[in-house]
């Protein structure tokens, strides 16, 4: 039986390859943090009809899309990474042994840990600005419109949050890699 006829699990579709229980519970949060899309669509939908219709315009519609729409974007990142859905570039990955795959795999997470590591500590600062003052009190940056929703510190709080993520997923990942078993060559007579 090839391989696209066995069953697959509610996370396993397609060529997708969940490598650890932390992969499994960030691509299974992938499906019902799509409905966000849906509810950014039912706002803009309603502010339409508020605004030609009703001549009623609202003030907090187009906040909460852009807010529902980034927050999406951004969670896209462990999302891509759980399911090994991350720029690769096949024709030379596929072209070379599995001996090289591993290495190349170690390679590609300890560069993308230490790209993580930055990224989280300019995230930190960015997530501690837009949630404290300068004398150190807590205060969430607001957008500045009539609404001011605090929407800019929540998105740097989630990208902080992604970013740790995404290391903690590559730092999982390289030790899968290094711990991979390598098919045997068959040995010949010598």
């Amino acid at each position: 039986m090839s391989d696209s006829s066995q069953p697959r699990g509610p996370a396993d579709t397609g060529d997708v390859e969940i490598r650890s229980r932390l992969d499994r519970v960030v691509a299974a949060s992938a499906r019902p943090l799509s409905w966000a899309i849906f509810v950014a669509f039912a706002v803009s939908v309603y502010e339409v009809i508020a605004r030609y219709v009703f001549d009623s315009p609202t003030y907090w519609a187009h906040e909460s899309t852009t807010f529902l729409i980034a927050a999406i974007f951004l969670v896209g990142g462990p999302i891509a990474l759980s399911r090994d859905k991350h720029i690769r570039v096949r024709m030379i990955y596929d072209a070379v042994s599995p001996a090289t795959r591993r290495w190349l795999d170690v390679v590609n997470s300890i560069i993308a840990m230490i790209f993580f590591a930055g990224l989280g500590y300019a995230g930190w600062i960015m997530a501690w600005k837009a949630t404290h003052t300068p004398t150190g009190d807590i205060h969430f940056e607001g957008t500045g419109t009539a609404w001011n929703p605090p929407t800019p510190a929540l998105l740097k709080i989630l990208i902080l949050g992604c970013v740790v993520l995404m290391f903690v997923q590559s730092a999982l990942h390289l030790v899968k890699a290094l711990r991979r078993d390598l098919p045997q060559e068959p040995r010949g007579d010598r």
